[in-house]
C-alpha cells in the first residue's frame, strides 16, 4: 500500500476552451484546471505532496526542508501543507529578496516558514543541503522535499492523474503542459504506460534543454515505476519534450508569455501564471499556428497552477 493523505480536491474537472479553439482556428482545447487542487490557491505540487507527506509522516519527520526560486509555486504549497500536518518548513529561495513579500513569498511567511535567502543559484543546492544537514544534526528530524517535488515517491501523483484522467472519460490525442523539474511529465509518461493513454503527452520546457528532459523524465519515470511494482525501462526516445520557448531564461517574461496570459484571460476568464502556464500555453499556441496538431484533433492543455506569481512585483503591471 503507497502511503497518501488525499488532502487534494480531486478529481480536477476538465472544461471546453470553444472561444481560444476558434481564435485559433486550429484543433479543439480543452483545459484540465489543476490549479483547482485545493491546497493554498491549488497546483500541481498538490498532487505530488500527497505522497510526499504522507512518506515524511512514515519516516517520522517533524520538519519539511525545501528549495526553489524566490515565487517558487513549490515552496508555497510546501508551507502550506508543513501547516496543515504540523510540520516545521524551511525554504531555501533564490533570487532577489524584495523589499517586502508579495505573491508566493508572502503566502511563504503567512504559512509559517523559515526562509533562508540564497542570493546566487549556484550556492542553492549546497545550502539546502547544509540546512537539512544542521536541522539532523539539531535532532529536528526534517524530510528534504525534493526540488517541485519531483521524486520517484512524488512522480506517482500524476501517474495517479492520469489514471483520473482516463476514468473521466474525456478523448484527448494530445496532452501538453509545462515541464521543468520532471515529476509530473515523469508521472504522466509513467501513468500513459500503466493506465493505457493512447495519445501522446508532450511536455513544453520552462527551462531545461530537451536532452536533459529526455533522459531525466526517463529515468525519473522508471524509478517512480517500481513503486508500483516491477520496473519498466523507459528510453529517452519515448518522452516527449519541446525545448523550442524556454531561451529567454527561467521566469524571464517575454511576449509570448504576455500574449498567452492575456488570451486565456479574454477568451476564456482563465488566469494563467507568468513563468510556467503561461509559457507552456505559448509554446501550445504557437505549435497550433505552425499546424503542428491537425485541425481534427483535440489537445488538452493540462493547467498546472502558478496565478499567484501574476501579483508578484516581478510580474505585476507587467503582463
Amino acid at each position: 500500500m503507497i502511503p497518501r493523505l488525499h488532502f487534494a480536491h480531486l478529481p480536477t474537472p476538465i472544461e471546453e476552451l470553444p472561444r481560444l479553439s476558434d481564435l485559433l482556428a486550429g484543433p479543439r482545447i480543452l483545459v484540465k484546471r489543476d490549479d483547482q487542487t485545493g491546497l493554498a490557491f491549488g497546483g500541481n505540487k498538490t498532487r505530488k505532496l500527497d505522497f510526499l507527506v504522507a512518506e515524511a509522516q512514515q519516516q517520522g519527520a517533524r520538519m519539511l526542508i525545501s528549495g526553489g526560486a524566490m515565487q517558487s509555486n513549490h515552496c508555497r504549497q510546501t508551507a502550506a501543507a508543513a501547516a496543515r500536518y504540523g510540520f516545521e518548513c524551511t525554504l531555501v529561495l533564490t533570487g532577489d529578496l524584495p523589499a517586502s513579500p508579495s505573491a508566493n513569498l508572502l503566502l511563504d511567511q503567512l504559512f509559517g516558514a523559515r526562509i533562508v535567502h540564497v542570493p546566487n543559484r549556484k550556492d542553492r543546492d549546497r545550502i539546502l543541503q547544509e540546512t537539512f544537514d544542521n536541522a539532523v544534526a539539531e535532532g529536528k528530524k526534517p524530510y528534504l522535499v525534493p526540488y517541485g517535488g519531483s521524486s520517484p515517491t512524488g512522480a506517482l501523483g500524476y501517474a495517479f492523474a492520469m489514471e483520473e484522467f482516463i476514468q473521466q472519460n474525456v478523448h484527448a490525442d494530445w496532452i501538453v503542459f509545462g515541464t521543468s523539474s520532471g515529476g509530473t511529465h515523469a508521472g504522466l509518461v509513467l501513468g500513459q504506460r500503466v493506465f493505457g493513454f493512447k495519445g501522446r503527452v508532450l511536455g513544453i520546457s520552462i527551462d531545461e534543454s530537451e536532452e536533459w528532459l529526455k533522459n531525466h523524465v526517463s529515468k525519473l519515470a522508471s524509478d517512480a515505476s517500481e513503486r508500483l511494482g516491477e520496473r519498466i525501462e523507459f528510453t529517452p526516445a519515448e518522452v516527449l519534450a519541446n525545448a523550442d520557448y524556454c531561451k529567454a531564461g527561467y521566469g524571464v517574461l517575454t511576449d509570448a508569455e504576455r500574449e498567452a496570459v492575456r488570451l486565456f484571460a479574454k477568451y476564456e476568464g482563465l488566469l494563467l501564471d507568468p513563468v510556467y502556464t503561461g509559457r507552456a500555453a505559448a509554446g501550445m499556441i504557437d505549435l497550433i499556428r505552425k499546424g503542428f496538431f491537425k485541425k481534427d484533433e483535440t489537445v488538452l492543455f493540462w493547467h498546472t497552477g502558478g496565478q499567484p506569481a501574476l501579483f508578484a512585483d516581478k510580474y505585476a503591471n507587467k503582463i
